[in-house]
């Protein structure tokens, strides 16, 4: 399969989770995130392991555990601590740090350059991104920033070490794994801090499907997929698509009204993500991750 048809399969995932807002506020009960994330992460998870069958030997546990906090638990977590505090604008345009964030994990963690191209790509993303989103009304409260900014590093972290910590099985096993540990941190969370939540609508449990099988299963495996095949620098530009995507659909599904700016705002992330790709791909091109995966962690 070549870089071009890789790019654009994990380019899907975060154009499917901007549709997270819509589902979130027009399917599912208010007032219940982490539950959401629990009923999204942990029932996708162990459908993949019925699927897989396979379960990480006890060398990989650990690292599971530590992707799954990162990746899921502490990053959905924040989130939506994030969006309960801030305006949506605001805390998107707070977590689209990230890709400045993994240039720098992935520099320390990974080795990986940094160029002048690359930082080019996620700081006029990162503009992009508040062109969409952020309004004039914007308040800014501690809690809900710090909350976003470590929401950001959580997810960077977990982009980063998912490609530092390859183990010899497919992307699809260690989805499965990830997810399902990430829901396994969330039940003792949200037992203390959601208890009652309702009993769900056929509205409700179809916003559950499409976020947990779809948002989560499906998208996490394409997103798993391309960090593994293309490096994390390569994928992370992909993750402006998401805030990109909901407002798409916010003016297609909603009927909201797209301002001059935030057309501007939509030209500016495609060409981030352009900027973003040229910058990785002397590096992928010239060294390609056709080398067999390891039988033991790696240190």
């Amino acid at each position: 399969m070549n870089r071009t048809t890789d790019l654009l399969l994990t380019a899907i995932a975060p154009v499917i989770w901007g549709s997270s807002y819509i589902v979130a506020t027009e399917m599912l009960p208010h007032g219940y995130p982490l539950t959401v994330s629990l009923l999204r992460a942990l029932p996708a998870g162990l459908i993949l392991l019925l699927v897989v069958r396979q379960l990480p030997g006890a060398g990989w546990r650990g690292r599971v555990f530590i992707l799954g906090a990162l990746n899921f638990a502490v990053f959905w977590a924040m989130l939506f601590v994030a969006a309960y505090r801030l305006p949506g604008g605001v805390a998107a345009t707070l977590g689209a740090i990230q890709p400045l964030l993994v240039l720098f994990l992935a520099r320390y963690t990974l080795g990986n350059t940094i160029t002048m191209l690359g930082i080019l790509a996620a700081v006029s993303g990162l503009i992009g991104v508040a062109m969409l989103v952020l309004g004039p009304s914007a308040s800014l409260d501690p809690i809900g920033i710090i909350a976003a900014l470590l929401g950001a590093l959580s997810m960077a972290a977990g982009t980063v070490l998912t490609r530092k910590w390859q183990p010899p099985v497919s992307p699809l096993t260690f989805t499965a794994w990830q997810l399902t540990a990430g829901g396994i941190l969330l039940i003792p969370v949200v037992l203390i801090v959601e208890p009652g939540f309702p009993m769900p609508t056929p509205t409700n449990i179809a916003g559950l499907v499409w976020l947990g099988l779809i948002g989560a299963a499906l998208t996490y495996f394409l997103w798993f997929r391309g960090i593994a095949r293309l490096g994390p620098t390569t994928v992370t530009s992909f993750g402006f698509l998401s805030p990109t995507s909901a407002v798409l659909l916010g003016w297609i599904i909603l009927g909201e009204q797209l301002s001059p700016l935030q057309i501007a705002g939509v030209v500016v992330v495609l060409i981030s993500i352009w900027l973003g790709q040229r910058a990785a791909r002397p590096k992928t091109d010239s060294v390609p991750n056709t080398r067999p995966l390891a039988a033991t962690p790696k240190s």
